[in-house]
């Protein structure tokens, strides 16, 4: 049987930080779970290291749109840019294909 695949948007939020980090973890954990209650979000995955990526999936670029002008998430974009970061992009893309391997240990 072939499935149907929707296209959803990702939206691509890479970034290097400052020194100064104090309220970073409590912040990106209350936007995430924040996020998780916006209409049309799918999934968010994220990894930091010297510079770090965060991915958040969403249904349609309308939610992105709305997402972006909620009142919490403009509170941490501003206190990004004046306090975390010292660079970031915002790419947003259409995904109108996947697929994974997973391999099954013994």
């Amino acid at each position: 049987m072939k499935q149907t695949f929707k296209p959803y948007y990702a939206v691509i939020f890479t970034s290097t930080q400052n020194e100064n980090i104090e309220g970073y973890s409590e912040m990106a954990n209350k936007i995430e779970h924040l996020a998780k209650q916006q209409k049309g979000f799918l999934e968010m995955d994220s990894a930091r290291n010297e510079v770090g990526i965060t991915v958040s999936y969403w249904e349609t670029i309308e939610d992105i749109k709305l997402w972006k002008q909620q009142s919490e998430h403009l509170e941490a974009q501003q206190k990004g840019r004046v306090d975390w970061y010292s660079w970031y992009n915002v790419r947003i893309c259409k995904v109108e294909r996947e697929y994974e391997f997973l391999k099954n240990e013994l």
